[in-house]
């Protein structure tokens, strides 16, 4: 037995091991919550991402379908351009119009600005006008590219691109001031449900059609006749890049939330061991504690 003179000062050690021990409990204890939360914050993610990719899926399908069906538009007016001969006018001073076709929709990987790059890279030199369908390339271009934006369309890639759409957007371009030597379309072709790359579809000026070798064989002689023949090949030429690059951004959606998906699944694997290791830390310092108490107890 100890002496009454020795209890009190045990009683004081005793004291300050059990506060040096619930401080560290404590602090356990916060960051136990603090895992569990992010674990729950990931697992919410991680239900989003999954939904994402279920509904791309289901409307890659529907995107694929009109792609393949808006190329019959597009390869006829390339039919009428190569039987004719016709190739870009190079004309000194003159400016080249550039329309960039992307959309107003993010959370699908690297696709819009990988087209922005492209302009960037192969346009650099060259003295162009931009018109930029999408306000996604139209906020990466203007960082560069500003004074060479001249029309702009916001709303695009709500859904399925349509003809109407394309005439649409057609009819505001004919109606710009710049004389420009041709015009370049610039989009996204769909390769695979993975892989896609920036393509450059020709629309030419009127005079790159009325200087075409064997343009006279189709017998067109009204330049009423002529502008309409031209704003209609515009217009199918944007209504295949619209479509392909809407099934591009689909498809780069799906395997962006794919990946999404996946990352979470390890996130939440490596929260869950961490949280299972400090829960057990924590109930191994509450043992600890347990026993220091009772053989505290048993001494005096």
């Amino acid at each position: 037995m100890l002496s009454r003179a020795a209890r009190p000062a045990l009683r004081a050690g005793g004291a300050a091991v059990s506060s040096r021990v619930a401080a560290p409990s404590t602090a356990t204890f916060a960051t136990l919550r603090e895992i569990e939360g992010r674990l729950k914050s990931i697992r919410n993610i991680e239900k989003i991402t999954k939904t994402m990719k279920i509904v791309a899926s289901t409307k890659l399908t529907r995107a694929q379908k009109s792609m393949r069906d808006s190329r019959t538009y597009g390869q006829s007016s390339n039919e009428v351009y190569e039987s004719a001969e016709t190739k870009p006018i190079e004309a000194e001073g003159k400016k080249k119009l550039v329309v960039v076709c992307s959309s107003d929709k993010g959370l699908c990987g690297g696709i819009h600005s990988g087209l922005s790059r492209f302009i960037r890279r192969t346009k650099a030199e060259e003295n162009i006008d931009l018109v930029i369908i999408g306000e996604k390339c139209k906020q990466q271009l203007q960082r560069s590219n500003a004074e060479s934006i001249v029309l702009s369309f916001a709303g695009a890639g709500k859904d399925i691109p349509t003809f109407a759409e394309a005439q649409a957007v057609a009819d505001q371009i004919v109606q710009l001031s710049g004389d420009y030597s041709g015009i370049e379309i610039i989009y996204n072709k769909f390769i695979n449900a993975t892989s896609y790359e920036p393509t450059i579809i020709e629309a030419f000026s009127k005079e790159a059609l009325l200087e075409s070798p064997n343009f006279s064989a189709f017998e067109v002689d009204d330049e009423a006749v002529l502008g309409n023949l031209r704003e209609y090949a515009l217009a199918n030429s944007l209504f295949w890049a619209l479509s392909e690059g809407h099934a591009c951004e689909i498809s780069a959606r799906r395997n962006a939330m794919d990946n999404a998906s996946k990352n979470a699944g390890e996130m939440i694997g490596k929260y869950q061991i961490l949280y299972n290791r400090t829960r057990q830390a924590a109930i191994t310092g509450e043992l600890v504690e347990i026993i220091t108490g009772a053989i505290a107890s048993e001494d005096m």
